[in-house]
């Protein structure tokens, strides 16, 4: 009997354990009533998503917090959340900033260093200097926002990648000259990688940061984190709430090794999944909104995408389920899928 009460209690300190050790960060681009809608969120949403935050008790902690702590394998809070801006646009500075400063909750900005001073839609240095006074983090989107899947015409994969290394690097040094520090992580611009993309990655010793829905926990690919769209029609704070209070799904083998699709059709990928806090027939994956059909054979499941059409540009296999030990928060799943045109162009 208390070998039986010292396993469980053990037991209890995994699941606790397992739980802390996920977070989730938030994405946005613009803070305006003018810029493209897609991609924006007015103050009004942004005050309402932080109050959310601040009324139910969330834990909003600096981005390299979060990842230094998932990466150590060490605990985090049980409701973590990172909150991020890509492209670094003025109206960030001008309409985000003061609601962000007002409940002081900290916040990275992924910019590109070539187009500073340039674009006058762009931060300026001297405003990411005084926003890095106000204990905002800067970091790396690449130097000029470019695809970084397109390959110059006659470009071999080691040339393209050669490229790529060299204007990671160098927006990378740019940024430290600037801003005093590197913390080596990059947003993929448009969210677009492959495997080559995540190994240089991994040479290099960057972190990687997607623009597909999912929360984050010590066991995600640090090359591709999760990152949930919180603009445009994601400003929803009805919907967000769940992603908020989402658990990384405990994936142990993918069968997809590229999310760069060529086929007319969405893949139907193969899944194996740690089923300790998940019911199969409460596993519920979806495309385009519609939910598709799944097969079981013990812990792994297949995604049957059936015969739906896969159009260039960027698409989703989202999948997710409810925890057993605590029902009202969801495991969350997202496949990306990359598609060029029929020219081998990649779209905006």
């Amino acid at each position: 009997m208390k070998t039986l009460k010292i396993c469980l209690l053990l037991m209890c300190c995994w699941i606790n354990q397992a739980l802390a050790s996920n977070g989730v960060i938030l994405q946005y681009h613009h803070v305006a009533d003018d810029t493209p809608p897609v991609t924006s969120v007015s103050a009004e949403q942004l005050r309402s998503h932080l109050q959310y935050l601040q009324d139910e008790g969330f834990d909003v902690l600096p981005l390299p917090d979060m990842i230094k702590a998932l990466a150590e394998n060490q605990p985090l809070p049980d409701k973590a959340v990172a909150i991020t801006f890509d492209d670094g646009y003025r109206d960030i500075l001008q309409n985000g900033h003061p609601i962000l400063r007002e409940f002081a909750f900290p916040y990275t900005i992924f910019v590109n260093p070539a187009q500073i001073g340039v674009q006058s839609d762009q931060l300026s240095w001297d405003d990411i200097a005084l926003m890095g006074q106000q204990g905002v983090t800067f970091a790396n989107h690449t130097q000029d926002h470019i695809h970084l899947l397109q390959r110059l015409p006659g470009e071999d994969t080691q040339q393209w990648l050669a490229r790529i290394r060299n204007n990671i690097l160098s927006a990378e040094q740019q940024l430290a000259d600037k801003v005093g520090y590197s913390l080596r992580y990059l947003a993929y611009p448009y969210g677009e990688y492959d495997e080559n993309l995540q190994a240089l990655l991994r040479e290099e010793n960057f972190v990687g940061f997607a623009q597909f829905s999912g929360a984050i926990s010590s066991a995600s690919d640090f090359t591709a984190l999760a990152r949930f769209p919180a603009a445009g029609i994601y400003a929803n704070l009805q919907t967000l709430r769940v992603k908020l209070n989402s658990l990384a799904m405990p994936v142990l083998t993918n069968s997809l090794s590229s999310p760069v699709a060529l086929e007319s059709q969405f893949p139907s990928p193969q899944l194996t999944i740690d089923l300790a806090d998940i019911r199969p027939h409460q596993f519920r994956c979806y495309i385009n909104g519609d939910v598709v059909d799944t097969q079981w054979q013990e812990n792994q499941v297949t995604v049957l995408s059936g015969d739906l059409a896969l159009n260039p540009g960027r698409s989703r296999i989202n999948c997710t389920a409810p925890s057993k030990r605590r029902p009202t928060r969801y495991y969350w799943f997202s496949q990306p899928l990359f598609k060029p045109d029929q020219n081998g162009r990649w779209r905006d």
